[in-house]
């Protein structure tokens, strides 16, 4: 199986255990994610957009500073309303997991309209991060497939 067809394999996995979308943030230098793959809702990744709210965003913080898992609803630092403006688009329960090895750091964040993620849920979607994160750490192991693929889903990947 091909490296790209494992990656979008695990892909499709997040998408059934997230189905209110997913934005993920590989090998992050400074800022910039090498690869930032986002299956949100156009809507809400347009309003974020708009509204400059990657600064703001709690699951963005908190990816920055730790690893592991924190439910959407145990950040309580959100003077944005980041989360209350999400759940206006229908991403109402959500997870952020956040991992860094060897000096490089990837997190995403996942999202469900209808509850709160399981722990075995969770412990899934970390998993499906570690090997996505795993699998691009080296651009220059990728096959030019890889990255393309990548590339192609980076950003303008969302949903409807």
């Amino acid at each position: 199986m091909s490296d790209v067809t494992q990656m979008l394999k695990r892909l499709e996995h997040a998408s059934g255990l997230a189905p209110a979308g997913y934005a993920l943030a590989f090998h992050i230098r400074y800022t910039t994610p090498t690869f930032l793959l986002q299956a949100y809702p156009k809507a809400w990744t347009t309003y974020y957009s708009l509204h400059a709210l990657v600064m703001a965003d709690p699951t963005v913080s908190w990816g920055f500073s730790n690893d592991g898992s924190c439910r959407w609803s145990d950040l309580t630092d959100d003077p944005s309303r980041v989360m209350q403006r999400a759940a206006q688009h229908g991403l109402n329960y959500g997870i952020v997991c956040a991992l860094e090895t060897d000096g490089s750091r990837s997190f995403g964040s996942f999202a469900r309209a209808d509850r709160e993620f399981t722990q075995d849920e969770i412990d899934e979607l970390s998993e499906v991060l570690s090997e996505l994160h795993d699998a691009t750490k080296s651009v220059e192991d990728l096959s030019p497939e890889a990255i393309e693929a990548l590339r192609g889903m980076s950003i303008n990947y969302a949903k409807g």
